[in-house]
């Protein structure tokens, strides 16, 4: 019973742990937006309701931009689909039709209020480049950013601007994407709840196994009692000389009750009976 114990105290607390583990991740889940900051790899900054930022975006004639998402692959069909806490990946492609040289400066990308573009949620990260895009040559920009898992289920508006300048040193910035994009949850691993679960499920199993084993055992410590009480019962009453027969085994045992047993004779009746055969 003593390592029973010891193996019950383990059990709830592991039960307690899953529990106080999963009550975390769900209070991590019900976080107000307005209390997010950096996410790993980006650079998080937070613009309240009460700040507006005017689109000053402008584009050159002589070049044109286009944007390529990877992942997730995006077919123009729809409604972009981010999965939140996972990485997303896009090329933009930049094409110099003029006669002059293009700097390709900065990628930048932001989360705009649904509603009202001109309100930021949050910035990522600027990717500088400052690559030389020769007349009537093309170039391609990577980007990435991770979407916080607070975004879940909420959608915003994505904008992606490009800043470049040409050899006069007009500067150019050009939102080569400005649409609403929707932020989705992938259940591509064990959340909180299913863990807890899990862990619940193995401890019951376990505990069970272990009481089961305990009246098993219980049970089987009661049946060899009762079989060697009632062994001495019938050795008691057939041994009256009182010989210890404990020290032999069950096998010699079982054959001595069972032999017969002849019935012992007093002196008188023996003599009586060879004095009886003398006479025939």
């Amino acid at each position: 019973m003593k390592g029973f114990s010891i193996f019950l105290f383990f059990a709830v607390s592991t039960i307690v742990l899953a529990i106080n583990g999963a009550y975390g991740v769900y209070a991590q889940e019900d976080e107000n937006i307005d209390d997010i900051v950096d996410v790993e790899g980006e650079e998080g900054s937070i613009i309240t309701d009460e700040e507006t930022v005017e689109d000053t975006s402008n584009a050159s004639a002589d070049a044109d931009t286009t944007i390529l998402f990877t992942k997730p692959i995006y077919n123009m069909l729809s409604t972009l689909e981010l999965p939140a806490g996972n990485i997303v990946e896009f090329l933009v492609g930049f094409i110099n039709k003029g006669e002059s040289d293009f700097v390709l400066e900065s990628l930048d990308a932001s989360f705009r209020y649904a509603m009202d573009f001109n309100f930021y949620i949050q910035n990522f990260s600027t990717f500088t480049f400052n690559k030389v895009v020769k007349p009537k040559h093309e170039a391609t920009l990577a980007y990435s950013f991770i979407p916080s898992e607070n975004f879940a289920g909420r959608p915003f508006g994505l904008n992606v601007n490009l800043n470049y300048r040409d050899t006069n040193g007009i500067s150019y910035n050009e939102a080569v994407f400005n649409e609403t994009v929707q932020i989705i949850e992938i259940d591509d691993g064990l959340d909180g709840e299913t863990i807890f679960l899990y862990v619940f499920l193995a401890a019951c199993i376990i505990l069970a196994l272990v009481g089961g084993q305990q009246l098993l055992s219980s049970l089987g410590r009661k049946s060899r009692s009762s079989t060697t009480r009632k062994t001495a019962v019938e050795m008691g009453t057939s041994n009256p000389n009182n010989v210890d027969y404990d020290w032999l085994p069950k096998e010699v045992l079982n054959r001595i009750n069972k032999s017969p047993r002849t019935p012992k004779q007093s002196p008188r009746q023996r003599k009586a009976k060879r004095t009886a055969g003398s006479d025939d």
